[in-house]
């Protein structure tokens, strides 16, 4: 019994474009008059299925195909005491748990559009935790199996780690609320602690676990290698700190802080010289757009960690949590031109999908929208720190939403549909 990832990817794609849509849906709003939908409600529901029905679903589909892929060999399986009985037992097991997962993020799309944060918005919220813990049991005793020598297993462990303790912010949110005791700072602080240790640690150590595993990366291949993961391991945790800078916080922390985004710049960067080294031309056979992508990728997540940095200045930190835009800005920076390019990314340089020529320009034209985007909301933000307004500015990124719609829709449209895939000659 194989994975079907294919089919669990298409779901993936599908949510995608429903992110995109409900972003387009909010930035109407605000640009023009609509007066149905309350907004905060509709940001809640953008912003929990990105998390659940998009990116988390995706890094759990493509964690199993890695599964599938680095797992032991048949006869490796037996001595094992794996039999297919068992594979296949452990893929219906990964299928309900996709399903499952599934189930809870078009539960909080739907409730949390028509009652914002209210019973069953948070029930389905709550639900969606408990499945990504046991996700995170079976995933974890399933890379047993798998040989130590692939240096992906051990960001996949860190990335599941993250992904458990980024729970505790909402459990702690919901304490608050339960309690009726909320504290401004106390619950923003809960708030950016989920969103550090989903983003930058279920998100971004999942995403370089599949990076490690597309260049078939051993401990062998350099000695910096399982430094790095140690690094950014390391770094992560007090790096939440870097988040919580509006704070009165202790001298002690904040020299930790400055050290952990010091920390993950240099690893970062000493890790893209190591693989320029050792994997240099590996892509070079891949379609233009790919390598245009993983470009991007790569100059987004060095924006990303320098921007990191460069908020461990006290008068910069004070800039970029004072303004909207800025904070909007950096936001999409991860979550769109990091993580979700990546994605995609990676699903369609492993061939889940046939890449035509409408996928192709599909994909290009979502990066075009995701830099415009950035763009934007850069100048946006740059020009509130001298209170300037720019005109036309929010018909301007409606305009770039609509680029971002469109561009998903083409992409998804071509991966489901059912194509003639032309002979190899």
């Amino acid at each position: 019994m194989h994975f079907k990832a294919k089919f669990w990817l298409q779901f993936s794609l599908l949510n995608l474009l429903i992110v995109a849509l409900l972003g387009l849906l909010m930035r109407y709003k605000i640009g023009f008059e609509f007066p149905f939908l309350n907004q905060k409600n509709l940001q809640h529901s953008h912003s929990h299925f990105a998390f659940a029905g998009w990116i988390s679903h995706t890094l759990m589909v493509l964690m199993v195909g890695f599964l599938e892929k680095r797992g032991p060999s048949p006869e490796a399986s037996g001595a094992l005491g794996v039999t297919k009985k068992g594979q296949g037992l452990r893929i219906a097991l990964y299928n309900k748990m996709l399903t499952a997962n599934l189930i809870c993020a078009y539960g909080m799309l739907v409730f949390f559009i028509i009652q914002g944060y209210a019973a069953l918005s948070i029930a389905f919220s709550t639900a969606s935790i408990f499945v990504a813990y046991l996700f995170g049991y079976q995933f974890w005793n399933d890379l047993k199996q798998v040989s130590s020598e692939w240096l992906s297993v051990n960001w996949f462990k860190a990335a599941i780690f993250f992904n458990v303790i980024s729970s505790l912010g909402t459990f702690f949110l919901a304490f608050m609320m339960i309690t009726k005791n909320i504290h401004q700072n106390e619950y923003l602080a809960s708030i950016y602690y989920y969103l550090h240790f989903q983003y930058n640690g279920w998100f971004f150590f999942a995403c370089m676990g599949l990076l490690f595993h597309f260049f078939d990366l051993k401990a062998t291949a350099h000695p910096y290698l399982k430094k790095a993961f140690w690094q950014f391991f390391i770094a992560c945790i007090p790096a939440y700190f870097l988040s919580t800078l509006w704070l009165n916080l202790p001298v002690w922390i904040y020299v930790l802080t400055v050290l952990a985004a010091l920390f993950q710049s240099y690893a970062w960067f000493k890790l893209l010289v190591v693989l320029a080294k050792i994997k240099k031309g590996y892509i070079d056979n891949y379609p233009f757009f790919l390598r245009y992508i993983i470009l991007f990728v790569a100059i987004a997540c060095s924006l990303k960690l320098l921007l990191q940095l460069g908020s461990t200045i006290p008068a910069l930190s004070q800039l970029a949590f004072g303004f909207r835009p800025i904070v909007i800005a950096y936001l999409h920076l991860v979550l769109l031109a990091v993580i979700s390019l990546f994605l995609l990314f990676y699903m369609y340089v492993n061939h889940y999908f046939y890449i035509s020529k409408p996928i192709r320009f599909g994909i290009i034209l979502f990066s075009v929208g995701v830099f415009l985007n950035e763009l934007v909301l850069a100048v946006q933000g740059i020009a509130s720190f001298s209170y300037t307004i720019i005109p036309r500015v929010n018909e301007l990124l409606f305009g770039v939403a609509v680029l971002l719609v469109s561009g998903i829709a083409i992409t998804t449209y071509h991966s489901i549909k059912k194509v003639k895939i032309p002979p190899v000659l």
